[in-house]
């Protein structure tokens, strides 16, 4: 093909973006402009021609597209005046002049124009559903929560200044913040799969994805549910329980990424306190009471914010403790200052011994053990949080915590 041919197909391409994406909003409309002489004006066609004529203004060049979308614009204020009386809102005018705006996207972001354009018919598809959601599923408190997540994350987050505000250069605000809203975003999600999945399934499957984010958030974020949520504790657990799978598997893939040696001694010892906690899991889960979704479970908060600014405040005092005794012990105290390390996060144990292993500094030997010693008082953290979510909630986490523990302790010693 030569190559002056290109840029004429490229701008047929879009002229059948175009097109496609104005059948495609225009067969929506169609289906809700009505009969008779109240009907609405734009259907099929006008979104359709529409869409081309955005196509056409942007390849003509800029004159005629204004011109073109002072037209579109006219004639959805023409059509909005004309059925305001029966029905007084906006979709079907603001959806014309955006398949406009789309259509003349088409020739210059084809595949932007396209997904934009599915994505504009099925929230228009989407009405009742949409509706029944906002006014009959979402109650005011999730929706106040929501507010204060986004707020926390969008506004606030952004806000907090850069650096750390302690001697040793461990505490810094905004990244505590962050832990704030992880806690937070953990246990909406969590509320979210309760409500969709129900407790078996969606508690669990929150607490697997929050695991590798923060497996201690995810215990912390599941012992708020439980305390307020009593009858749900055994799913609670089991999404606790379900942050611990993806902690051996995170550091699996942290080993693999720094340190290929030290993951070949020591993966033996993470697949079995993986399996361990698996089977754990699934017999939290099979205890679960409540199976499918339980409508009276929409009345509960999504999240504790109270409960989150106590656990960034217990990880601010981890972190400090920390610091402290690697600035007492030096570089010499490794397998302490691993467990001192570990009592915050494992990750961060797990990255350094691999690290440390890569650059010869430790042997692997010495690193395996303060990977098991991290991962140990790691585990002290854990049950230090479930413990504050009350008895039942720490009860049914800490034998499935401990045989993960002497999981990879015994596996560690037999290697």
């Amino acid at each position: 093909m030569p190559m002056e041919s290109l840029p004429t197909m490229d701008v047929l391409f879009g002229f059948i973006v175009a097109l496609g994406l104005g059948l495609l909003v225009g067969i929506e409309r169609e289906r809700r402009k009505g009969d008779g002489p109240d009907r609405s004006a734009a259907g099929v066609r006008s979104f359709t021609l529409v869409a081309l004529m955005g196509a056409l203004g942007m390849h003509l060049g800029l004159p005629v597209m204004l011109l073109a979308g002072a037209f579109v614009g006219l004639a959805a204020l023409m059509s909005y005046v004309r059925a305001s009386s029966e029905d007084p809102g906006l979709t079907t005018e603001i959806a014309l002049l955006l398949t406009y705006l789309l259509g003349a996207l088409s020739l210059s972001e084809p595949g932007l124009a396209a997904a934009l354009g599915v994505a504009v018919a099925i929230l228009l598809a989407g009405k009742s559903n949409l509706h029944r959601f906002a006014q009959i599923l979402l109650t005011p408190q999730e929706i106040h929560d929501g507010l204060l997540l986004l707020a926390s994350a969008l506004i606030v987050l952004p806000l907090l200044p850069a650096g750390t505000i302690d001697p040793w250069g461990v505490l810094e605000i905004r990244k505590l913040w962050a832990i704030v809203v992880l806690i937070m975003a953990i246990s909406a999600a969590g509320h979210v799969a309760l409500r969709i999945f129900g407790a078996r399934i969606g508690l669990p499957l929150a607490g697997f994805v929050g695991g590798f984010v923060s497996s201690a958030a995810t215990i912390a974020a599941m012992g708020q549910r439980a305390t307020r949520e009593p009858a749900r504790v055994d799913a609670a657990a089991a999404a606790g329980m379900a942050g611990s799978v993806t902690t051996t598997l995170l550091m699996s893939v942290l080993l693999a990424s720094t340190s290929l040696a030290l993951l070949r001694t020591v993966w033996p010892m993470l697949l079995a306190g993986t399996a361990v906690a698996a089977i754990a899991t699934l017999w939290l889960a099979r205890r679960a009471r409540v199976s499918s979704v339980d409508p009276e479970a929409s009345g509960g908060r999504p999240f504790d914010p109270i409960e989150a600014l106590v656990f960034a405040g217990l990880l601010a005092a981890v972190l400090l403790i920390s610091a402290g005794l690697k600035t007492w012990l030096g570089a010499h105290g490794i397998w302490i200052v691993a467990a001192s390390a570990g009592l915050a996060d494992v990750h961060a144990v797990t990255l350094s011994m691999g690290q440390l292993v890569a650059s010869a500094t430790i042997s692997v030997d010495d690193a395996r053990w303060a990977l098991v010693l991290g991962f140990a008082t790691n585990m002290v953290t854990k049950m230090v949080l479930a413990r504050r979510a009350g008895s039942a909630y720490f009860n049914r986490l800490w034998p499935g915590h401990l045989a993960v523990l002497i999981a990879v302790c015994a596996t560690a010693a037999l290697m």
